[in-house]
């Protein structure tokens, strides 16, 4: 017997065409949402339970938004300038996944980052999705697989 999950997650990985166009169209609404929403449940539920999701009150999921490209550096207004200056090309330090979870865990402070995957990119703007869980919640604090998160 297989579950719809493993059809979900085999289908994912495959990237076979009726995912592409249904990402596509739920890009088009992403675009139009703030940079940081909360959604009901994860876009990719086999993805979501196998980095430590539940199904219960203290998890939640939050879709975060960031700009994709590379940055760039104030150009030199005074001083010695040097031939290369060193203005675009820059790369950024932290992947785009970690500047996601971080602005999440700024926008929720009482919740500690479980973890996050991606969920589509575009040429302007990369999505993913971030796992939070609230170490403080009773149902989060009676469970042996979220003892590790303190409060």
């Amino acid at each position: 017997m297989v579950s719809s999950f493993d059809v979900m997650g085999r289908n994912w990985r495959k990237q076979r065409q009726s995912m592409k166009m249904m990402m596509r169209q739920l890009a088009f609404q992403w675009r139009r949402e703030p940079a940081i929403q909360r959604v009901e449940s994860p876009t990719r539920p086999e993805r979501a339970r196998r980095l430590g999701y539940k199904a219960k009150e203290g998890f939640i999921v939050v879709r975060a938004r960031v700009r994709e490209g590379g940055a760039r550096k104030t150009r030199p207004r005074s001083g010695r300038r040097q031939k290369a200056m060193g203005v675009s090309k820059i790369k950024w330090a932290k992947s785009l996944k970690q500047i996601a979870e971080e602005r999440v865990a700024r926008r929720y402070p009482n919740m500690e980052v479980l973890n996050s995957y991606y969920l589509w990119a575009d040429g302007v703007y990369y999505w993913a999705e971030v796992l939070l869980v609230d170490p403080s919640h009773p149902a989060v604090a009676s469970t042996n697989s979220a003892r590790w998160i303190k409060a």
